[in-house]
């Protein structure tokens, strides 16, 4: 089981809306993103998130590995943060084609992808980031 999950975080790229001026972030930055502490890009621009559903293997093996989070965990933080009314919860899509139309649609927006899942993403409308 470890291993699928290494194979398929090895898979993974992480993608922004073309709008968004950031070519590689910062392990800390993510994890700032993705449990809602870090709310704008550097220039300000309001950052809209978008996950997969808690049970999708993409999203296990982000969680697990890029952000060092257990799903479950990082759903608390987001439960926490969003009955508080300090943070809005990600926007949950039911599927990598889904995620990969809305980050294209919505300036700001970051998701993460399986690169099994199909599109070449530099001629897909979005760009692929690096992890520094």
């Amino acid at each position: 089981m470890a291993m699928l999950a290494s194979s398929t975080l090895a898979m993974a790229d992480i993608i922004v809306n073309p709008s968004v001026n950031v070519r590689s972030i910062s392990a800390a930055s993510l994890r700032n993103i993705y449990t809602l502490r870090q709310t704008s890009w550097p220039g300000g621009q309001t950052i809209v998130v978008f996950v997969l559903p808690d049970n999708d293997p993409a999203h296990e093996a982000f969680t697990k590995e890029k952000l060092g989070l257990y799903p479950y965990r990082l759903r608390q933080i987001w439960d926490r943060l969003s009955y508080s009314g300090m943070a809005r919860a990600p926007i949950e899509v039911k599927d990598e084609n889904e995620l990969r139309a809305r980050v294209r649609a919505t300036p700001g927006a970051i998701g993460y992808l399986n690169k099994d899942a199909g599109k070449d993403t530099r001629h897909d409308g979005i760009k692929t980031i690096t992890l520094e």
